[in-house]
């Protein structure tokens, strides 16, 4: 005697072999979708273990310090070499040396470029020390600007040069310049005029130690 098929109680009858293969294919996709949603879970949780490990176990140094340039060593190699003295651009804590060399075309110059050492101050102010130059030699470094004006700093007579739209390519927009000695000083960047006379003023007894050895 076979054994009759249960009823299914949401049919109130025996499943027919048409509604059994029907339950049994949804099942199926229903696992299948569960173990995908499962499977995509597990991916997941694995990549951001991945990425743990890699953010908390890969070592991870200090931020870069700065180079410190020894302006007054190069600036002994600089006499050395051109058999002259020259000024020391740098008086305290406020600036720091980014850049320092003799630059050479027509005329020789020590150039040495300085910028706040604080991260609250911006700007720059390039200092130059033309050899055997006069104020016409600062047009070179000016755009062709030509001193409009003078003023007195450290008790010294200063070139004062309105550079206006001429030194906004390098975002110049304050120059003072004066003799020394056979040479010329100049002071040029985009500080403030009293930052910058500031600077001038440190420099004055220098100017003037170099001016009397002339």
């Amino acid at each position: 005697m076979s054994k009759r098929p249960p009823v299914v109680a949401e049919l109130g009858r025996p499943e027919t072999p048409e509604e059994t293969a029907t339950r049994k294919a949804e099942f199926s996709r229903a696992y299948r979708s569960s173990q995908t949603i499962r499977g995509l879970v597990a991916a997941l949780i694995a990549t951001l273990a991945i990425v743990a490990v890699i953010v908390f176990a890969v070592p991870r140094g200090e931020p870069a310090t700065p180079q410190t340039i020894d302006v007054a060593r190069i600036a002994a190699d600089v006499e050395t070499t051109m058999g002259s003295p020259v000024i020391v651009p740098i008086d305290d804590d406020f600036w720091r040396v980014n850049a320092a060399g003799l630059t050479s075309d027509a005329t020789v110059v020590w150039d040495v470029t300085l910028a706040p050492a604080s991260e609250n101050e911006r700007g720059f102010v390039k200092f130059a020390q033309a050899f055997d130059a006069d104020s016409s030699w600062a047009p070179q470094r000016l755009n062709g600007i030509a001193p409009t004006d003078t003023t007195t700093i450290g008790g010294l007579e200063w070139d004062v040069y309105s550079l206006g739209d001429a030194g906004a390519k390098q975002n110049i927009t304050y120059a003072i310049g004066t003799q020394a000695g056979d040479d010329y000083v100049l002071l040029y960047g985009s500080r403030s005029a009293d930052s910058t006379a500031e600077l001038a003023e440190s420099l004055v007894p220098q100017i003037r130690e170099l001016s009397e050895s002339s």
